[in-house]
Order: C-alpha cells, then sequence, then structure tokens
C-alpha cells in the first residue's frame, strides 16, 4: 500500500473513530442524564406510584373549671373492626368471588355484572365475620355492602367497622374471646366525654365530625392521603376555641402492593393533644344552679359571676340536653329531640326579654343622676297611676313611700313618678350607658345584637309615631319595646352593686396579666349617699318584708330585686320571673341573675316565688365555700329551702 493510501485509510479511520467517540459521549451523556440527573424525578414518581399517606387527628384538649377539675375530656370509643388489606381478608374476598362465579356457570346462569359479584363476595365474607361478632356479644348487625365499597374507594388503607361503637362490657367480651388470627380486630380511638352530662351544655357546647384537614407542613404531601375525621367545635367553647383545641395531626407513610393495599411502614409521625383551656366556671355554683332550676323552672336562664374578675362562674339555659348524646355522633332521634324541645338556643345571651322590675334600679339611677329626685323624694302610692286616660297598674296601695321602700316592696306607681319626672332621654341615655344597648363582647360565639333600648328618635325611625308618656311609663319599669339578655342584666346588676360600669366578661379563668390588662370600668357616677339608697333598698328587698325573702341566706347580707315582666301572647300574657343580685353587701364579690319563663297564659309568675330561690341555691354554693365572708353573728330569718 502505498503512502498516499496509507494517508487517506489513516484519515478516514480518524474521522470513523471520531464519530464513534462523539456517539461514546452522547450515549455516556444520555445516561448520565438518565441516572443521575433525571433519577430523582424518577425516585419520586415511584414514591407516588408505590407509597400512601394515612393521617389520624390528634386528641383534642380538655376543658377544665376554674379549680382544675375536668369538664370536658376524652374517652376511649371502642369498635369491631376489618383491617381490608390484610392477607387472609384480601384470599377470603378472591375465594369468595370465585366461588360465586363458579357457582353461576354451574347454574349455567348468565353474569349480567362482574363488578356487581365482586361487592356481594366482599359483603358475604365481611357478613359471616360479623356473624361470628353478633354470637359473641348478643347483637344483630348487618353489614351495608354499598358502605363497603365506599370505604374500599375512599379509605382502603383504614379498617373497616363491622361494628363502631361497642359498650366496654362488648369490647371485654370480644377482647378476651377473638382468636388471635381472627382477621376481625377489636380497635380503640377516642371521642368526646362531658361528665356532668346536663351541666353548662350551651356554655361548653359540643363537636362535630368532618374529613380532616391536612396541614401542608406534614411529610409527604405529595402522596395519595386517606384520613379518619377529625372534630371539629359546633357550639360554645368547642367553637370559640376550636384552634387551641384541636390536636395535632399525626402521619403514617405506608408502601403499598399494586392493588393499594398496605404492605410495610416506612414513616410514622404520632398524632398529639391539644391544648387544655382552663375555665372561669366552678362546677359546684354550676350544679347549684342547674338543682335550683330543676325545682323552679323548665325553661330559662342563669348566670352567676365574678364581680371583681367578670369571670363567669355558672351559665345555664333551659331547655337543655345531655352533651354525652352526642358524641361520637348526634342520631336523628336525638336531634329531632332537642329541636322539639327547641334546647339549641343559649337563653342566657341569645334570649331576649323585657327586664321588668329589675329595670326599676336603671330607672332609680336616671332620676338620682338627673337631679328629679334624691334619696328622701316621697310619692303617694294609691294603686294605681292614670297617664293620658288610662290606668297603670300597681300590685299593691303603698301610701307614701320613698326609693329604699320603694326598692323592697317593688312598688309601680313610684317608679311611673320617677319616670315621668325624668323622662324618655334621661332613660335611654342611663340605660345605653350601662351598655344595656349592645353585646357584652364574651368569649363565646353566637351572642345576638337584638337587645333594643327604646328612645324617642327610634320610634320616630321605626313606626313614624311620637314619644308619648305611656312610652314612658312602660319604659319605666321594664315594660314596652325594652329588651334585654339575662347577661346584660348580670352586667348591670354587677355595676349597682359596685357603682361602676362593667363589660367584656370572660369564661375563662385569666391570668393576673390578663387581668391587669383589663380596660378599666367606667364610674357609674351616683354620689356615695345616692347609691347607698339603692344599696339600702336592695338590702331590704332580701329581708323577711322584701319581695325576695326566699333568696335570704343565713349570715350574708344580699342585695337584690326582683320583677316580673310579662310578653304579649295572642290569647293572653306570658309572665317572666326574674331575680337580679349580689352578695355580700358589704364588698360585693358575687352578681347573680336568675330568668324563668312561665308557661301558661295569664298565669302570675312572681320572680320572688320562682327565681330567687334558684339564685338562692348558687349563692349558698358560693359562701359555702368562702365562710370568711359569712357572718355567724348575724341572725336572719331563711326561707326553708325544698
Amino acid at each position: 500500500m502505498n503512502t498516499d493510501n496509507t494517508k487517506k485509510y489513516q484519515s478516514r479511520l480518524s474521522i470513523f473513530y471520531a464519530i464513534l467517540g462523539l456517539l461514546l459521549v452522547i450515549l455516556y451523556s444520555g445516561l448520565f442524564f438518565r441516572q443521575l440527573i433525571e433519577s430523582e424525578s424518577h425516585a419520586a414518581k415511584e414514591k407516588i406510584q408505590n407509597q400512601r399517606r394515612i393521617l389520624t387527628p390528634g386528641p383534642r384538649g380538655y376543658l377544665m373549671d376554674r379549680e382544675g377539675r375536668v369538664l370536658v375530656a376524652n374517652k376511649s370509643k371502642f369498635s369491631a373492626v376489618v383491617f381490608l388489606s390484610e392477607n387472609q381478608v384480601q384470599k377470603a374476598f378472591s375465594d369468595s368471588y370465585r366461588g360465586m362465579v363458579r357457582d353461576y356457570r354451574e347454574r349455567g346462569e348468565k353474569i349480567n355484572s362482574y363488578s356487581e359479584l365482586r361487592i356481594l363476595s366482599r359483603a358475604s365474607v365481611l357478613q359471616s365475620y360479623l356473624k361470628g361478632v353478633n354470637e359473641l356479644i348478643g347483637r344483630q348487625e348487618e353489614v351495608d355492602a354499598t358502605a363497603i365499597t365506599r370505604h374500599l374507594n375512599v379509605n382502603p388503607l383504614l379498617p373497616y367497622p363491622l361494628i363502631d361503637n361497642l359498650a366496654p362490657e362488648e369490647f371485654a367480651i370480644l377482647l378476651e374471646s377473638l382468636p388471635v388470627e381472627s382477621p376481625v380486630q377489636v380497635y380503640v380511638s377516642n371521642m368526646r366525654h362531658y361528665p356532668y352530662d346536663n351541666a353548662a351544655t350551651h356554655a361548653l357546647g359540643y363537636v362535630g365530625y368532618s374529613p380532616l384537614e391536612v396541614q401542608s407542613d406534614m411529610p409527604g404531601s405529595e402522596l395519595r392521603t386517606f384520613a379518619t375525621k377529625g372534630t371539629y367545635g359546633r357550639n360554645g367553647i368547642e367553637k370559640r376555641f376550636d384552634e387551641q383545641l384541636q390536636g395535632k395531626t399525626g402521619s403514617e407513610i405506608w408502601v403499598v402492593d399494586p392493588s393499594g393495599y398496605q404492605v410495610e411502614s416506612v414513616q410514622r409521625e404520632y398524632p398529639r393533644k391539644g391544648r387544655d383551656i382552663e375555665l372561669s366556671i366552678d362546677i359546684d355554683l354550676q350544679l347549684a344552679g342547674e338543682a335550683g332550676f330543676d325545682l323552679y323552672g323548665d325553661k330559662g336562664a342563669l348566670i352567676a359571676i365574678d364581680i371583681d374578675r367578670m369571670e363567669v362562674l355558672a351559665m345555664l339555659s333551659r331547655p337543655d340536653y345531655n352533651l354525652n348524646q352526642t358524641t361520637p355522633f348526634i342520631s336523628n332521634k336525638v336531634f329531632k329531640e332537642i329541636s322539639d324541645n327547641q334546647a339549641w338556643e343559649n337563653k342566657a345571651l341569645r334570649g331576649l326579654y323585657p327586664p321588668g322590675s329589675p329595670f326599676k334600679l336603671v330607672t332609680a339611677i336616671a332620676g338620682l343622676k338627673a337631679g328629679k329626685i334624691d334619696d328622701h323624694t316621697i310619692f303617694e302610692c294609691d294603686g294605681s297611676h292614670r297617664v293620658g286616660g288610662r290606668n297603670f297598674p300597681c300590685m299593691g296601695r303603698h301610701g307614701e313611700i320613698d326609693l329604699r321602700t320603694a326598692i323592697e316592696k317593688s312598688c309601680n306607681e313610684y317608679f311611673y313618678r320617677v319616670g315621668l319626672e325624668t323622662g324618655v332621654d334621661n332613660l335611654s341615655r342611663e340605660a345605653i350607658y350601662l351598655r344595656l344597648n349592645e353585646p357584652t363582647n364574651i368569649d363565646l360565639p353566637n351572642e345576638t345584637r337584638g337587645m333594643l333600648t327604646p328612645s324617642r328618635d327610634w320610634k320616630k325611625t321605626r313606626f313614624g309615631e311620637p314619644w308619648y308618656l305611656g312610652d314612658t311609663v312602660n319604659m319605666s319599669i321594664g315594660q314596652g319595646a325594652l329588651i334585654v339578655t339575662p347577661l346584660q342584666m348580670a352586667l348591670m346588676v354587677a355595676s349597682v352593686a359596685k357603682n361602676q360600669v362593667y363589660s367584656h366578661p370572660s369564661i375563662l379563668k385569666q391570668s393576673p396579666e390578663q387581668l391587669a390588662r383589663r380596660p378599666a370600668p367606667k364610674p357609674l357616677g351616683l354620689p356615695e349617699n345616692l347609691h347607698k339608697a339603692i344599696i339600702d333598698g336592695m338590702d331590704r328587698a332580701v329581708s323577711p318584708t322584701g319581695t325576695a325573702r326566699s333568696a335570704i341566706i343565713k349570715g350574708v347580707n344580699i342585695g337584690g330585686k326582683t320583677g316580673t315582666a310579662q310578653i304579649n301572647k295572642k290569647d293572653g300574657n306570658l309572665e317572666l320571673a326574674w331575680f337580679v343580685g349580689f352578695a355580700p353587701i358589704e364588698d360585693p364579690k358575687i352578681a347573680v341573675v336568675a330568668l324563668v319563663e312561665g308557661q301558661e297564659l295569664n298565669v302570675s309568675f312572681g320572680g320572688g316565688q320562682y327565681a330567687a330561690p334558684m339564685a338562692r341555691y348558687v349563692l349558698e354554693a358560693y359562701f359555702d365555700k368562702r365562710p370568711e365572708y359569712v357572718n355567724t353573728q348575724k341572725v336572719t330569718t331563711t326561707a326553708a329551702l325544698p
């Protein structure tokens, strides 16, 4: 081979090697890209295909009373379940399905739907498991084929409940009797528990169940996720402080087989309990109020407030319901019973009522501050007062009477005269100053905004009519268009007791730092001697000669005011019994309001007979725990407790 040919051959060979090298570079670059650059992407895709995430809600925090006693807790919920992903269960499903197909073919029957046959085969297997459970605990439960299919479509990795709420004794029987290899397992979760059943129903509230919210910071956000139901507060404290009470959701990540069933757990984060909350409620006072209401009323509300701390010590509304009947869910029967009894509403902060005679305290304050009366002003009571051609009655003929005695005897005519002397503008202004026209802003949900303090302008705008003297007469004794809530009246009587105006009560026990940050109360604005006249009248009302004598407690000076208000109905009047009071008079610590709704038209329903005894129950419970406020030398004739 000559030199030129050799050079040409080598040149061509170099080109070949160059092309081969280039191809190898491209090949290795592709391999490098696939193996190293895209490996994470492939791993992520494989992870999404082969892994699933299970979320479990954390237990809710507890609610405690002011002394640390549990008002709302969690208790174990027992279930009989089957894990559908277990090999034994999957084999049973497969065998049952093949057996059904074989039976159809042997009978020569046409199979219209293989998917329907698969559903029936699963139901047949689970019913056979359930039959054994029924025999052990004496039940007659049956499986729901539709529910099984829904569970497999939505939550195949979660246990399927054969019986969702076992009694503790049933749980014990199954725990002892089920064989170790049984596909049926006993399963323990938790549900809300209310140790005191009906006590403080509306204040505490209850929970509902809904799909668990997935938190963005939890691992496995890219995976298909299955979750049991979580809880959410539906009323009362449970609703208002739901975020704090919610537990931390737990998560598990599982490798699954091609059918989507569990193979191996690769990551677990356990759920954590939510924050406990300490309430201002004193369960001793709460139960005392409940006992008093059981004896004296069916409908109404009762509230007790620590005046210095502006904390709710007791709050009840009737009719009520057993909170334990709302967990783990509210049955249709229970829901209907509560609805038929009109028991959902918290009357303490949503009930709107004319305040009746307790409003006479506001009328007195307005007259004193306006200079229209003083602590020695006397009016004649002859049993009625005529205004504009109409007689407005009094419940007695009290003769010449001063402010103290008018409060003691609850003389209507005296306060008609005070109201007319004072005028609607001063009455409205004083009621507004005492915040009877606005919500208290308590830290509970759903407080009404429907309270109303009428005025000249309001009536002109609402009805296109002027304000009449008869309107003033009605307003002066807490009737007419005036409507308030029991909670507002509790703040009103606390304000009267201390001669300063309070607002923003709390149902949480306040820390010293929180108490220090509370806005200071406004001065009520009565000189000491005029304020004392009102307090003297309230003191005399809770005496053997007063209208509130059934609230008397031996050794304790109590200031109170009873009242009877009317609600006009189509066929007559429905009466309301009121009591507002505080104690001890020397250093007011507790304010109590009781309201009882009469149930029969045109039947007398006095506050002294029905509401005052309820308040006595709460006051006795309060002072039993605080003997330092009881004057053992003070001798008082006490109305006998029933």
